[in-house]
């Protein structure tokens, strides 16, 4: 079981991830863009050509890896799952270069024996040449199995709810039954979106989509409806994963525009099952 006098404040990796052109556009690819190779506006991300490089890609970059299935951090990594997600970003990324991800854990919040921990954690990602700050990335993770630890009681301040009217738009995106087996080639190679006896294991059908490709996908939605397909408008972004998307279903996203803020929730749309909520993106003027 987790100590969490031992891990609160360690720094969990410092990795640095030196990316092509060709990695960008895989990671574009990696969320469903390009489905259309004739839609002009998608084509920016993922054909070499004047391209434009994706908020969320900070996400992968100098990314620690599945480091809870490390033995020194004792924890039930079967059980865990994804909770939420904060992207911070400071500056548009290029299309390539060398950045560094310095990871730490932040907090432990314990829910009590039978509900699990949420472990935070807190990504700064740099250039490797001269330290400049492009996103901070604010990750939480439910360890289902590690409830009673002793970590803090407290919770953390609530995210943001969606407003309480019809939405101002909605937009449905597909994914690819192999949409999770591409995206692992960003760098997440949790097998639990690749191995059926894993994800049969920790109670899936299947291997399910990682929450940060759905997230992805959500981004690409606002993107289409709000932004122009303006990758440089989004300031942050952050959601609150609900339950699981499949490779293979449709994302639909319920969004409310206010001014600058956008907030957004997404559906599997064949099942009818909110599987992103709380959802906020910060756009700039």
């Amino acid at each position: 079981m987790i100590d969490p006098d031992k891990i609160i404040g360690k720094v969990i990796a410092r990795n640095e991830s030196t990316y092509r052109t060709e990695d960008s556009i895989l990671y574009a690819l990696g969320l469903g863009f390009g489905a259309d190779p004739t839609d002009l506006d998608q084509l920016r991300f993922v054909y070499e050509k004047d391209i434009l490089t994706l908020p969320t890609m900070n996400l992968v970059l100098g990314y620690p890896g599945f480091w809870l299935k490390d033995p020194q951090y004792e924890v039930e990594w079967q059980k865990v799952l994804h909770a939420e997600e904060h992207l911070i970003v400071h500056s548009p990324l290029p299309p390539a270069g060398t950045m560094v991800g310095e990871t730490v854990i932040d907090d432990i919040v314990d829910r009590g024996p039978d509900k699990g921990v949420f472990i935070y954690t807190r990504k700064e990602v740099r250039a490797e040449s001269d330290g400049k700050l492009f996103a901070t990335v604010y990750s939480n993770s439910l360890a289902r199995g590690d409830g009673g630890c002793g970590g803090n009681p407290q919770t953390r301040p609530k995210p943001a709810e969606v407003p309480d009217r019809e939405p101002d738009a909605v937009c449905k995106l597909p994914t690819i039954p192999q949409q999770a087996l591409l995206y692992r080639l960003c760098g997440d190679m949790n097998p639990l979106h690749a191995d059926p006896a894993i994800a049969n294991a920790a109670g899936f059908e299947r291997p399910i989509l990682h929450g940060r490709s759905t997230m992805g996908v959500a981004q690409h939605a606002i993107l289409k409806t709000c932004c122009a397909y303006d990758p440089n408008r989004i300031k942050s972004i952050s959601i609150r994963f609900s339950a699981p998307f499949l490779p293979g279903e449709t994302l639909r996203t319920e969004i409310w525009q206010d001014g600058t803020d956008i907030y957004f929730r997404s559906f599997a749309h064949e099942r009818n099952v909110a599987v992103l909520n709380n959802g906020h993106v910060e756009l700039s003027n």
